[in-house]
């Protein structure tokens, strides 16, 4: 692999998406090389290079994970024990689950949580008052009975961090992590983030035309309670020596093992391009007969992907500034990067010919806590269309990027219940539908995340 390869890939993947500016970078046993395109933002445009700050979203949770495993590698937590133990005040609706969920549920996304969206309003905006409101969020299943990624059992988690180490969430991570990592430009402070060189996000509005988006992270300044879950912001230099740290033995950290154990498989997915599996944070899963770990992040016209290969001693970033197109960058950057280094390929399923019957039986809306999934069949052809609920958009005192418009859904081959979207940007995503013991349809599986079927008005 050259730097001009990668550098020839990214930019024409950049232009092709229309992306403002965009950062790649790939790990190989000690060879490291990364590549660099367009500005930080249209308005005020400075040239992206190695160190330029992105909002990594939900690749927080890898911090948050490892800060957790380490605590536990010294005795501090024990991942088997309940939630309780460390946050005594925690009530859910469901009293048996706020009982029963254990650090390990959080971590792999087992809790029973729903994905959790909530305003803070002009309230306290730490990770304690943050455990309070939880009372009001709902339950999708029992604690450790399936996976549902959920952002709020991450928060939950970083308010574990704070009571067993006393320190605020984000001290104790750069503590516990990110300064023995070595990981001197990632951060969770705005302060810190606006005197360095830093990507701004970017949403199209109705016209397509780019704007940036506000805020800079997917909610306002200050707002701490989604840190553990989402707040770090870092380059793909720094990306790239977290990704060197997880290929290694944890030095300065926490044991090996307990690095390995991350990436072993803890509960099986159905049908989901995130990953045939939880590990303990990291999405497990096999490429070409390769096995992976990595995760990724959408944040506020920012998107950010990780991928590890332990037995290959590989490693790929991307990060991207615009919505939606910066999520299909990021795959094709990190499916370029696995063909031309290491002959790893992976393609997308191809759907069944459109069967009006069965499209029919799925048509409906779907919905969590935060957003409605609408699907329609036409005749012709079935779609999916996915967007934040609008009570929720029209209260938000704060910029929320677009919803994602109808797109061409296919059912793939097997029982018929798994799907994949095959048009816009969220091309590539499958899912599955659920059903109840009577064989109806009940619910839809979508990047993970559990929604149920609304009734059919009367």
């Amino acid at each position: 692999m050259s730097h001009e390869k990668l550098s020839g890939f990214v930019e024409a993947a950049a232009r092709e998406f229309g992306l403002p500016g965009a950062a790649a970078g790939v790990l190989r046993g000690e060879e490291e090389i990364h590549a660099c395109y367009g500005v930080t933002s249209l308005a005020d445009p400075l040239p992206v290079d190695g160190t330029t700050l992105f909002h990594l979203a939900s690749v927080t949770k890898t911090f948050t994970a490892t800060a957790l495993m380490r605590l536990a590698a010294e005795g501090r937590i024990e991942l088997e024990a309940p939630v309780r133990r460390y946050v005594p005040e925690l009530r859910l609706s469901d009293e048996r689950a706020a009982a029963r969920i254990t650090v390990l549920n959080l971590l792999n996304h087992t809790s029973g949580l729903d994905w959790n969206l909530i305003d803070p309003g002009e309230e306290d905006l730490s990770l304690a008052a943050f455990a309070t409101r939880l009372a009001g969020l709902k339950t999708v299943a029992p604690p450790g009975a399936r996976a549902s990624y959920s952002q709020a059992g991450y928060n939950l988690a970083g308010l574990v961090v704070e009571r067993v180490t006393g320190l605020p969430f984000e001290r104790a991570v750069t503590s516990l992590v990110l300064e023995p990592a070595g990981l001197s430009n990632t951060f969770f402070d705005l302060d810190e983030v606006m005197t360095r060189r830093f990507a701004v996000g970017h949403n199209r509005d109705g016209d397509g035309t780019l704007r940036p988006a506000r805020p800079w992270k997917a909610w306002r300044a200050g707002w701490r309670a989604d840190d553990p879950g989402g707040g770090i912001a870092s380059s793909v230099s720094d990306l790239l020596r977290w990704a060197r740290f997880h290929l290694g033995a944890g030095e300065g950290v926490l044991p090996a093992g307990a690095l390995r154990r991350m990436r072993e498989r803890t509960v099986e997915l159905r049908s989901s391009t995130l990953g045939d599996a939880f590990g303990i944070c990291w999405f497990l899963r096999e490429v070409d007969g390769v096995r992976a770990a990595g995760h990724g992040g959408s944040g506020n016209g920012q998107f950010a992907e990780l991928l590890i290969v332990p037995e290959r001693d590989f490693a790929v970033v991307s990060l991207a500034n615009a919505a939606p197109e910066g999520n299909p960058f990021n795959q094709a950057v990190v499916r370029w990067a696995l063909e031309h280094c290491l002959g790893v390929v992976e393609r997308d399923p191809e759907p069944v010919p459109h069967d009006e019957t069965r499209a029919r039986e799925v048509a409906g809306r779907y919905e969590n806590d935060a957003m409605d999934i609408d699907i329609a069949a036409d005749g012709l052809a079935l779609t999916l269309a996915a967007g934040i609920k609008p009570e929720i958009r029209e209260a938000s005192e704060t910029g929320i990027p677009p919803d994602h418009p109808p797109a061409a859904i296919g059912f793939l081959p097997g029982d018929g219940d798994e799907y994949i979207i095959t048009e816009g940007g969220l091309k590539g995503q499958r899912g599955f539908f659920t059903r109840d013991g009577s064989g109806a349809i009940v619910g839809v599986d979508l990047a993970g995340r559990i929604f149920t079927r609304r009734p059919a008005a009367s």
